[in-house]
């Protein structure tokens, strides 16, 4: 018989992580495929049916970056989240902009992976370019030119802050997701960074009077009581 699990690659160079991570995922309703470094990885990849890779960053032979650019590379829009250690702030955008879909920083929450996992697949469609890998953005009247971190409402280019622009663009390719403070300050800052999560809503109070959203009737950014943030309009590459 076979097994129509989703099937999961759990890459990580840490056996104890390969092992209980891999048997958290089993038990929660995927099929897992393990490797121990991302060239194992690419090795396994052609001869399994593979929905999505959890992948750790620091790894011997090839890292987690390396995997993406390589996985991309071939035109394989797999949806890969990466596990990257605390305050590696540059690594996790760099990482981002080359084609991960989502990160999560080291030390987690088995159940926070487990939500990111449904997450991805959600807005994944197999086989086509992920948000997270487009260049461009549109929601409406809004688009987003991600490399050259500029945004244009109706038309007419908008100024922004850079960290309003990162916020932007993480939400935009993050859609109809509830985004806490906390993750969104780690995204945007990182843990190294001592800062608190008011910053987060002085940059959405900045993206909504720029782009001209109603807090009260949101077209874009819907405050979740007790919760975060979701950006609620549809999301396509422009």
């Amino acid at each position: 018989m076979s097994d129509e699990r989703p099937g999961i690659l759990l890459v990580d160079d840490d056996e104890t992580i390969r092992a209980g991570l891999g048997a958290f995922l089993e038990r929660s309703g995927y099929r897992v495929v393990v490797a121990a470094d991302g060239q194992e990885a690419l090795d396994v990849l052609p001869t399994g049916d593979i929905a999505l890779a959890v992948c750790d960053v620091i790894m011997p032979r090839v890292d987690g970056r390396e995997f993406v650019r390589r996985v991309r590379a071939e035109g394989r829009w797999l949806p890969i989240i990466l596990l990257t250690q605390v305050g590696e702030s540059y690594e996790r955008s760099a990482a981002l902009d080359e084609g991960a879909d989502d990160y999560l920083n080291k030390p987690f929450d088995p159940q926070e992976l487990l939500s990111r996992v449904r997450a991805v697949l959600r807005r994944s469609v197999p086989g086509e370019r992920p948000l997270s890998a487009a260049p461009r953005l549109r929601a409406g009247a809004l688009e987003l030119d991600r490399s050259a971190r500029r945004v244009w409402r109706d038309g007419a280019e908008v100024t922004l802050t850079p960290k309003a622009v990162m916020l932007l663009d993480y939400l935009m390719a993050h859609p109809g997701e509830v985004h806490t403070r906390d993750r969104l300050l780690t995204a945007l800052w990182g843990f190294d960074f001592v800062t608190s999560t008011r910053a987060i809503d002085h940059r959405i109070a900045e993206l909504r009077r720029v782009i001209g959203d109603d807090p009260g009737a949101p077209r874009y950014i819907e405050t979740v009581q007790s919760a975060g943030y979701r950006f609620v309009h549809p999301v396509g590459a422009a």
